[in-house]
């Protein structure tokens, strides 16, 4: 058991929170919590962000800055609730269409009854698959984000090389997780926060503080700023930055296909 961060030599294939599984483990491990949380993800994400998560996924998506215009595709990755394709959706003016991919079928089920009940249906795709292996062609879509899914990929690079696949030339790449808080006493408080506060908050809310003692732990384990960005080059993507959002607790990154 370790709970030093990954690096950009990996490991993240390999980490169930806190703890080592072997190759090919992880990602059944992963679904069985998203299958117990699905119906309670914006709950999830309260506990994770103190409320923040709302904030930071406007902020996504306007320094996406979607066109109002027909034609233009995207895709969201480890999105399944629908979260950031309706926020796209609706700062293009119900131009734009993205299609949701995420791994938990039951992540999937909830977001088509939100989009369903919001009118956007038509605006938005859901497809299960694995973010490792895009069911797509290349250069198909004009953007690609995922938020708060990227660290529960086993091979983050290998994802990466796949969301750089299917962007077109000149398209965009943005992700949106939690990181490593970089102010003094913040990464403290943030801590005792994570580590003794939500688990025992996700007991008594949802009945199971497991799943969130590993997404507090995945948290700590995913590479910090610099190396996540190292990785998005390494995987064929360009002009790799970020932005830090309270003070490092989320990171939002960019990146493009040239």
């Amino acid at each position: 058991m370790s709970e030093e961060r990954t690096t950009v030599r990996g490991g993240m294939e390999t980490s169930y929170g806190f703890r080592s599984v072997a190759p090919g483990e992880k990602q059944g491990l992963v679904n069985d919590v998203f299958h117990k949380v699905a119906d309670r993800y914006d709950l999830m994400n309260d506990l994770m962000s103190a409320g923040m998560h709302r904030v930071w996924k406007d902020a996504m998506v306007t320094w996406l800055n979607p066109p109002k215009r027909g034609n233009w595709r995207s895709l969201d990755v480890a999105g399944g609730t629908g979260d950031i394709a309706f926020r796209i959706v609706e700062a293009s003016d119900r131009n734009a269409h993205v299609t949701v991919l995420d791994i938990n079928g039951s992540m999937l089920g909830v977001g088509r009854e939100r989009a369903e009940k919001r009118r956007l249906a038509e605006n938005v795709d859901f497809v299960e698959a694995n973010a490792e292996e895009l069911p797509f062609a290349d250069d198909t879509f004009d953007a690609y984000t995922i938020a708060f899914g990227i660290r529960n990929v086993p091979r983050i690079d290998v994802a990466l090389s796949e969301a750089a696949r299917v962007l077109k030339p000149g398209g965009r790449f943005l992700c949106l997780e939690f990181s490593e808080v970089e102010m003094p006493l913040l990464d403290r408080v943030y801590d005792a926060w994570s580590f003794n506060a939500i688990p025992r908050i996700g007991q008594m809310v949802a009945g199971d503080g497991e799943p969130y003692r590993y997404l507090v732990e995945s948290i700590r384990k995913f590479p910090n700023q610099r190396d996540f960005a190292a990785m998005m080059t390494a995987a064929g993507l360009s002009r790799a930055t970020w932005r830090n959002y309270s003070g490092g607790i989320a990171a939002l990154h960019s990146a493009w296909k040239i």
